[in-house]
């Protein structure tokens, strides 16, 4: 009882000193708890989202096998309602149809047609406004599409019948896309079940939504259902349904979920080093106190058990705060994520009693582990040493060991980093990822020297912009290589990490990107419903439109070796310039051909009305550039070629993409402007791969450096806390600097310079890191499309900038505590 009144009093009279790491231990346990519960709410939102889908029908029958329609779905239907327990049955239809603008021409995708079941109770759709169709003279559209045809409920809209006339009907009411992720970016159209054949075409039954009587057992429903259909379809309740609607959805979220906790693993390491430096430089401020614990009996093992104690009581008083904070933050965000729209998905973070538990023990065990280390140096001081207050060196062979140990990290390291920069995938980003980690710990290992160094060249400015206080910091970091390191190397962490996710992402999709878009010529397609060629009327048109770069493609089909062959030519000026094989079709010559199918060599091309033929000679090996300039297309010759193989080609095809300094959304209206007076043309977006690639690389970005920010913080906690127990330990020095004519503010500034200086000196090493791992990891993913571009110059000095951020938060502290001291309470300091 003694022993643990004893460590009680020893943590409170250090309370101070531990407790800017203690409130690292409980932003680390906060951040993991927030990660799992964000985690769980996602994959919640995805059993919300497949649920909407599937429909409020207590059971759903559907075809065994994915994909297709049900066969004899009239017969099943009748069979079904004849049922016991079966109060209604309301087959869903779907089909393909279009929607018309309002000068008749369909809209770039094909519509979805689905059924609005009669029976209210199995309306699956989600009706957002306006009300449900009241008969085939009324239709329901989805959101988006009725934001584009300017269309609100009340209005007329323009559909495409199932023989290809134009209908007009009533918009009744609009619904809401995210209901239906099946659908996702396609027109939904909503009909009457009776109207749906005559608005779509290839209709089918994709399930039977079936309502049971209050009364009725679900269970015995769907056994009954079972034994009454036979084989070849599926019976589940509801919630069977929405199992296996999720089921893939379980795969994503443990993606997510495992990206989430290496953010927080990062976060809490940072946190271990924060604790384990600040342990230790207490118990270095304590070795005259341990050493005559020491000489009154206390053996090693006592000081070990002792110190760990401490550490206990610091990691649960700090778990239990953390957790604490975790349950807050994720109630407040529940209350954001409240006044968000999210369609069928309702969300909240609220954790499980288990994940508070569990996170709790883990910033305990933390906590332990990061005290282990200072606990046995501690303990392993003897009496006498400590009495004297000197400790004696380092052996030579354990100097030689850890060099051998710190070349061997980085040596090994950067091999991997090598190997995995060119060897191909998929092993590439493995040897990366090891690579990196391996050299990262051999450059911890060399932080006491390389910090220090580094802080070395940044004092110069400091000492001339600063004065006294420049110099006296700059020394004082110096002249501490083992504090500087071990503080700095939690900056090193974080910043690393930041700057290396960004890099890798930012290159990443300046690689991607470029390379989806060069699957074609340009943003937009135009061509002739059902082919042909395009008028000549809307050629004109789109090549008057300001701020559109317009290239007509001209095919034509002549006798290749006598067989048919469809040629292309186009002007290549105004096409994607990142597109396979446009430098290449830029070097034709005329009389040669470049080919979508390999081979290469001399052609006879069978001249036009039975003329006498031409040679046509093919570049040897194969381009993607024919097959995608052209529909169909296997040969691409110059446009004078063309005319000499085909004279007077039509225009098949249009590739059209932003003009200078133009965006899509700009050109997707001058597009509907142009082609206004001929709806046979349909136009299609080939560049929404690339941008909807480019913004989820975007995103990634976004949230990790919002993620990993959480590390920059904790480490600037551990910067506080350095400077804190600096104060403490310079007490004398200070009180003799105020006693020689410094003054209270030149003694914040030098805190304030030291924070910074250490600050910048692990962001600018981290920096250094960090770009090198990015670009070795986008390396290795990007190898095959080739490596483009280098790391975000913008969001890389945002990152050096919440540093420095960091490192004068971090000195307010230590300065106010500088700032309020007297000349003669420093001077009285043992």
């Amino acid at each position: 009882m003694t022993t643990y009144r004893y460590t009680v009093a020893e943590l409170r009279g250090q309370l101070r000193q531990l407790l800017l790491s203690g409130a690292a231990i409980a932003l680390g346990v906060a951040f993991l708890i927030a990660s799992v519960s964000g985690s769980g709410a996602l994959v919640d939102s995805f059993s919300q989202t497949a649920a909407a889908e599937v429909g409020p029908g207590d059971v759903q029958v559907t075809r065994t096998a994915a994909g297709g329609g049900l066969d004899a779905a009239a017969e099943r239907a009748r069979r079904t309602a004849g049922v016991a327990g079966v109060a209604g049955v309301a087959p869903r239809l779907v089909g393909k149809g279009s929607v018309l603008t309002a000068d008749g021409r369909p809209l770039d995708q094909t519509a979805a047609v689905s059924a609005v079941a009669d029976d209210p109770a199995l309306r699956w759709q989600l009706l957002t406004g306006g009300h449900w169709p009241a008969g085939p003279g009324e239709v329901l559209l989805d959101a988006d599409t009725a934001h584009r045809l300017d269309a609100a409920p009340g209005a007329e809209v323009r559909l495409a019948r199932a023989d290809g006339s134009a209908a007009t009907a009533r918009l009744a009411g609009v619904l809401d896309g995210r209901g239906a992720p099946s659908l996702a970016g396609r027109p939904i159209v909503g009909v009457p079940a009776g109207a749906v054949a005559q608005y779509a075409t290839g209709v089918t039954t994709a399930q039977l939504d079936v309502r049971v009587r209050p009364d009725a057992s679900r269970a015995r429903t769907v056994e009954a259902l079972r034994a009454v259909l036979g084989d070849g379809v599926e019976v589940r309740t509801r919630d069977a349904s929405v199992t296996e609607a999720t089921r893939q959805s379980r795969t994503l979220y443990g993606v997510v979920l495992i990206a989430a906790l290496s953010f927080v693993l990062i976060a809490l390491a940072v946190a271990r080093m924060v604790v384990g430096n600040t342990f230790t430089v207490v118990l270095a401020q304590r070795t005259r106190q341990l050493a005559l614990l020491r000489c009154v009996g206390a053996d090693r093992r006592q000081l070990r058990r002792l110190i760990r104690r401490q550490g206990l009581l610091l990691g649960t008083g700090a778990s239990a705060a953390g957790v604490l904070l975790g349950v807050g933050l994720c109630a407040a965000g529940t209350v954001v994520v409240g006044t968000l729209d999210l369609g069928p998905v309702h969300l909240s973070l609220a954790p499980a009693p288990l994940t508070c538990a569990l996170a709790g023990l883990f910033g305990v065990l933390l906590t332990l582990l990061a005290v282990r280390g200072p606990a046995k140096a501690a303990a392993a001081v003897p009496p006498v040493a400590a009495l004297g207050g000197t400790h004696g060196p380092v052996g030579g062979a354990a100097k030689a060991r850890a060099a051998v140990w710190t070349a061997v990290l980085l040596c090994a390291g950067t091999a991997l980093l090598v190997a995995g920069a060119v060897a191909p995938p998929p092993l590439s980003l493995l040897a990366v990822t090891v690579g990196a980690i391996v050299s990262f710990f051999g450059v911890l290992r060399l932080a006491d020297r390389l910090l220090p160094a580094v802080v070395g060249v940044l004092g110069g400015p400091a000492r001339r912009l600063g004065g006294t206080a420049g110099r006296l910091a700059t020394q004082q970091l110096r002249l501490n290589p083992g504090r500087t390191g071990a503080t700095g190397s939690a900056l090193l962490l974080g910043v690393t990490v930041m700057v290396g996710a960004v890099t890798a992402l930012e290159i990443t999709s300046n690689s991607l990107v470029p390379a989806v878009s060069a699957r074609q010529p340009g943003v937009f397609s135009a061509v002739v419903t059902g082919g042909g060629a395009l008028p000549a009327g809307a050629v004109t048109a789109l090549g008057a439109q300001r701020g559109l770069a317009v290239t007509p493609v001209r095919s034509a089909t002549v006798e290749l070796d006598g067989r048919p062959t469809l040629v292309a030519a186009a002007d290549l000026a105004r096409l994607n310039p990142s597109a396979d094989g446009v430098d290449q079709a830029g070097a034709l010559a005329d009389g040669a051909a470049l080919s979508g199918l390999g081979g290469g060599g001399v052609r006879r091309v069978g001249g036009p009305a039975g003329g006498p033929g031409t040679d046509l000679r093919v570049e040897p090996g194969r381009s993607s550039l024919p097959l995608t300039l052209q529909t169909g297309a296997t040969l691409l010759v110059t446009p004078a070629t063309l005319d000499r193989l085909a004279p007077g080609a039509a225009v098949t095809t249009v590739w059209i993409s932003p003009g200078a300094g133009e965006d899509r959304s700009t050109a997707r209206r001058a597009l509907d402007r142009a082609l206004a007076d001929h709806p046979e043309v349909a136009v299609t977006d080939t560049g929404a791969q690339a941008e909807t690639l480019r913004l989820l690389l975007d995103r990634m970005t976004t949230v990790s450096m919002a993620l990993l920010s959480f590390s920059v913080a904790i480490a600037g906690l551990g910067v506080a806390a350095t400077l804190m127990l600096s104060v403490s330990e310079r007490a004398r020095e200070i009180g003799m600097l105020r006693a020689i004519g410094m003054s209270r503010r030149q003694l914040r500034r030098m805190l304030t310079l030291e924070a910074v200086l250490l600050s910048l000196a692990g962001a600018l090493v981290g920096t250094g890191l960090g770009v090198g791992y990015g670009w070795a990891a986008a390396r290795s993913l990007t190898s095959t499309v080739g490596t483009v571009g280098g790391p975000p110059v913008v969001l890389v000095l945002a990152a050096l900038g919440l540093t420095v951020l960091t490192g004068l938060a971090a000195a307010v502290l230590p300065a106010r505590r500088v700032g309020r001291m007297t000349v003669v309470d420093a001077m009285r300091t043992a």
